[in-house]
């Protein structure tokens, strides 16, 4: 392809994007059938506006190498052997099973054995993209289905490798050697990658992060990224499983969230051309053709996948609506199945009929995937209906029953060990409580051991309606996920206008939130951690306990200001520099413009804390002179603002 080829194409390309997929978010369907879409139109097979050739083809490849960085930064060893009963349990008995099942039946119809295995891999797979957009916009992330669902997830992404290194394989002359030689070269290149990473990439990103360039930081990353793919490539390997192995090794840095938000970007546009790439290989006429078998096989993966999630699911120990809920959820086939189906279609393994028909039904179980898990509690109510355990399916019936005669009560929200402890306190008192889990088996033992708990999502309407809100005097929410405690200090709010509500954090991140949400009061256990030490330390030192108790309620009364600013160094966590206020000491010489200024005639976009002079700190409320030569000026804010802030008192406002 010439040069002016590639770009009017690319015009083309870009432009077809812009509009389908803004129509496709606007209809809330997933951006990845809309690239699809996109790929159908414009490629060589629809309206021959862009061919498939190698320029393409690279694109897309950039797009995976960095989705692949992106998934090895959410893997760290820690996490999965945290979760290893759910990721390793039913995410590899899903991987194994699923695969060996469709291996079988593509190789009882005449595939060879590893097409065959790369085509059972391929429908065992689902698709993280959607699951995971789907259950973040439905909050459900945090119930028992969503964990289970983002563990099983997990794992089907870290088995990408093995099936990249078979693929990679089949390209070989004699298949068996080239698959064996693969797996040794991936072992030794994962291994001096992985020692590479621990070593050197950690100590460079500290080094380049001193220079606090966002720019430089970016290249760094990308340096990285490119060179770990660069090994993977030139030891005969996929370049996204050096990219992978790169991810791995950051993501068990303090870098990892600011790694995470500098590539996202990149990696969200580039996948999208490779699902255009995907696309491309529709053909119209085939699709219409086959269209029976097309739709024959989505059903069949869909039905297939999702009776066999939900028998795992029962195996583990889980109910029967958690089961079928995980099913529904991930029923569909994935991105990761779509690449390696177009990786297989070049190699002339597949047939083009079976190739249509693998990536149609694929794709069209893609599509149906939101609506499923969107609509999942009216699906898997309908299904169990005549179960006796219907009681988890519609939990809000066995709460309205436990709160009938309740009035007054107070509704704990998260019956971990916060939430026993106020139980265990509300019991020795005149108050009727009763509390809410997502745990079915923690459900079961609290209320063996005498515990006024149920099973019930607080951030439905429904739930909070049967544990009669209107009526409540109270709401505590005591777990920490933040899309649920918001959106159940929203209903509660609207609900009881007149209900006091608490709500426990680990720290003051979302703080702000959860009080425009309704809460009456936030405490941020850190801060309360502190604020109590503090007070100890007072008494112990002799101060008198009126006057602690007076500190302790203003502070409280602030929304703890005073605690919630900081001097960042190198080894916080992006988290806290993205949240947490920033103080910055800016010492003044003699040139410095605010030096003869008061504090009252600066304007600065940070607040000033207090001014330091001979070593005195002054509170800035008290600072009535001028500022002089060696004065340092404490000021707080965001790390924008009080650059900005410390740039004026310098250098003067700007413009």
């Amino acid at each position: 392809m010439h040069e002016g080829e590639f770009f009017t194409g690319l015009f083309l390309l870009l432009g077809c994007a812009v509009g389908v997929i803004s129509l496709f978010r606007h209809l809330r369907l997933s951006p990845i059938l809309g690239y699809l879409v996109v790929g159908l139109l414009v490629g060589p097979n629809g309206l021959n506006l862009l061919p498939d050739s190698p320029e393409t083809r690279f694109l897309a490849e950039l797009g995976v190498v960095f989705l692949m960085f992106l998934i090895g930064l959410e893997f760290t060893l820690p996490e999965l052997l945290a979760n290893r009963r759910q990721v390793l349990g039913i995410g590899g008995l899903e991987m194994l099973l699923g695969t060996l099942l469709v291996a079988t039946a593509a190789w009882l119809l005449g595939l060879p054995p590893q097409a065959a295995v790369l085509v059972g891999g391929a429908i065992a797979m689902s698709s993280t993209a959607v699951v995971i957009k789907q259950l973040a916009e439905d909050m459900e992330l945090a119930t028992r289905h969503g964990r289970i669902s983002v563990a099983v997830l997990l794992f089907q992404d870290l088995a990408t490798l093995p099936f990249l290194v078979l693929l990679g394989s089949l390209g070989a002359d004699a298949p068996g050697r080239g698959l064996g030689t693969a797996l040794l070269a991936a072992a030794l290149v994962f291994s001096g990658l992985y020692l590479a990473g621990r070593w050197l990439a950690r100590p460079f990103l500290h080094w380049v992060s001193r220079g606090r360039s966002g720019e430089v930081f970016m290249l760094a990353v990308l340096f990285i990224v490119a060179t770990s793919a660069l090994v993977a490539h030139l030891a005969g390997l996929s370049p996204p499983l050096g990219a992978f192995l790169a991810g791995m090794v950051l993501g068990e840095t303090e870098f990892r969230h600011q790694v995470e938000s500098d590539i996202r970007p990149f990696q969200e546009v580039l996948l999208g051309l490779f699902f255009a790439t995907v696309g491309m290989l529709l053909v119209p006429s085939s699709l219409l053709e086959l269209g029976g078998w097309i739709l024959l096989l989505a059903v069949a993966i869909m039905l297939g996948k999702g009776a066999l999630i939900a028998l795992l699911v029962r195996l583990f120990g889980e109910d029967s609506a958690t089961a079928a809920r995980t099913a529904l959820s991930l029923s569909q086939s994935g991105e990761f199945g779509l690449l390696l189906v177009a990786g297989l279609l070049p190699l002339g393994l597949l047939d083009a009929d079976t190739g249509q028909v693998l990536l149609g039904g694929m794709i069209l179980s893609m599509a149906a995937a939101p609506l499923l898990i969107r609509h999942q509690h009216a699906i898997v109510g309908y299904l169990l209906h005549r179960r006796a355990g219907r009681e988890a399916v519609a939990p809000e019936q066995a709460i309205a029953r436990e709160s009938a005669e309740m009035s007054g009560h107070v509704l704990i929200v998260g019956f971990g060990h916060i939430g026993q402890n106020l139980a265990t306190l509300l019991q020795d008192d005149p108050f009727d409580y009763l509390a809410l889990d997502l745990d079915a088996r923690r459900v079961r033992d609290a209320r063996d051991v005498g515990f006024q708990v149920v099973y019930g999502d607080a951030s439905r309407r429904a739930v909070l309606e049967a544990c009669r809100i209107e009526q409540a005097a109270a709401l505590v929410v005591t777990h920490d996920q933040f899309t649920l405690a918001r959106r159940t200090v929203h209903l509660a709010r609207r609900l009881n206008p007149e209900l006091t509500i608490l709500v426990r954090t680990r720290d003051d991140r979302h703080m702000d939130e959860l009080l425009e949400a309704g809460a009456t009061e936030v405490l941020p256990e850190g801060l309360e951690a502190s604020l109590m030490l503090g007070a100890q330390l007072l008494l112990l030192l002799g101060q008198p306990e009126p006057e602690v108790n007076e500190r302790l309620a203003r502070i409280r009364a602030e929304r703890y200001h005073v605690l919630r600013s900081f001097v960042h160094g190198h080894d916080d966590s992006g988290t806290d520099r993205r949240y947490r206020h920033h103080l910055l000491p800016v010492p003044l010489p003699a040139d410095a413009w605010a030096v003869g200024r008061r504090l009252a005639q600066l304007e600065l976009p940070a607040e000033v804390v207090a001014v330091r002079r001979h070593g005195i700190r002054i509170p800035a409320a008290r600072v009535t002179a001028s500022l002089r030569e060696g004065d340092i000026v404490i000021v707080r804010g965001t790390r924008a603002d009080t650059g900005r802030a410390r740039d004026t008192l310098l250098h003067g406002p700007r413009g």
